[in-house]
């Protein structure tokens, strides 16, 4: 065994340790300094096998993550999901446990914390559309923004 591919994997090791990735951007990543695809492959495998890369720790930790600390949607974490190279399947995996009332009642929340009124039209379409760009579904930012107007934000 040549010294580069060992080199790919303590490269790859430091960088997970600095940031969490999947493992289509920690190819990308190892690509971009030089690395051919066998020793990339390799470092991939390697990482895979020693437990230290998982796309479905990955894909649960990072909807877990901005759904609680920037209050995303489904759609949204699965865009950025797909982005960051988490295969689909994987992608739905971690958003199952992601029932559509915990969603409701997310997108409710987040909307009584912005504290923005919602007595006329113009507030409750402006709420609407802040939803869907945090990626909640048409239907559920719709029923949010009825729940939160009920409840007085």
């Amino acid at each position: 065994m040549t010294e580069r591919p060992r080199d790919a994997f303590a490269a790859s090791l430091a960088a997970l340790r600095r940031k969490e990735r999947s493992s289509a951007e920690l190819a990308s990543w190892l690509g971009r300094r030089g690395f051919g695809a066998e020793e990339v492959e390799g470092a991939i495998s390697s990482l895979v096998e020693a437990g230290e890369l998982d796309d479905e720790r990955f894909a649960r930790r990072y909807a877990d993550d901005k759904r609680e600390l920037v209050g995303w949607g489904a759609e949204r974490i699965r865009a950025a999901l797909a982005k960051r190279g988490v295969e689909r399947a994987c992608i739905e995996r971690a958003l199952e446990d992601d029932s559509r009332a915990a969603q409701l009642e997310r997108a409710a929340a987040l909307l009584e914390r912005r504290g923005q009124a919602l007595a006329a039209e113009s507030d409750l379409a402006r709420a609407l559309g802040f939803l869907t760009r945090r990626g909640y579904d048409y239907e559920i930012a719709y029923e949010a923004v009825r729940l939160a107007a009920r409840r007085g934000a």
